[in-house]
């Protein structure tokens, strides 16, 4: 089995040995390839819908992991059950919907239990939900396919909520990696906020806020 980058981002921070849960799977290549490479020895591959686990089901076939990898229809977590997985990953979904899954399961409050989230959307509002749940975010990773980029993160559950900034919302761990993507995605960062500071100044209005967020974004160009 042969990963993308993106989902090879995920598998690089995956524990060894662990029971590992691959929410939203489609494929099922993130799974075949953790059994394959020996990093994992069992998984359940979890799909909303029939037709992404048809695939699924093909791929786990065709690699002959019908005993390591169950396939489960679910919505989220909600058909799994407390101690069942201590691995999970989340991927390829909006930031907003990743967001509902954690506050609605509540037995992810587990400190044993490793987070890996990888969110096409709404980075910000899931670090926020991520720390408002009592959980911290350890590390960030940035992989590219295709001239896009995505954003990993790793998190677990602490148990106190952390206290953050917007600015930590917007960047979270990125200005402590030292890796030419990270540094992309942050001018990436710069250059929207940049571009709305610009066009509210030319509209006429008052943006004292945002001058000094983009300001602060501005040191790690």
């Amino acid at each position: 089995m042969k990963l993308d980058c993106r989902l090879m981002a995920i598998a690089n921070l995956v524990r060894k040995d662990k029971a590992f849960a691959d929410i939203g799977t489609d494929h099922a290549y993130l799974p075949v390839y953790l059994v394959e490479k020996g990093i994992i020895q069992r998984a359940i591959a979890a799909d909303l819908r029939v037709g992404p686990l048809e695939n699924a089901r093909d791929a786990v076939v065709s690699y002959r992991f019908t005993e390591q990898i169950e396939l489960r229809l679910s919505d989220g977590l909600d058909n799994f059950k407390e101690n069942e997985v201590d691995e999970i990953a989340v991927a390829g979904m909006g930031g907003l919907l990743i967001s509902q899954f954690i506050e609605r399961t509540g037995w992810l409050k587990n400190e044993n239990i490793h987070l890996i989230l990888q969110p096409m959307t709404h980075v910000e509002e899931l670090r926020k939900t991520i720390f408002d749940n009592g959980f911290i975010v350890d590390k960030e990773v940035v992989a590219e396919d295709d001239d896009k980029l995505y954003i990993v993160l790793s998190a677990y559950y602490y148990g106190d909520a952390t206290a953050y900034t917007e600015l930590d919302l917007i960047v979270g761990k990125l200005p402590h990696n030292d890796d030419s993507l990270s540094k992309k995605y942050l001018e990436k960062i710069y250059d929207k906020y940049n571009k709305k500071l610009i066009a509210l100044k030319n509209a006429g209005k008052q943006c004292t806020e945002l001058e000094q967020l983009v300001g602060e974004l501005k040191q790690w160009q």
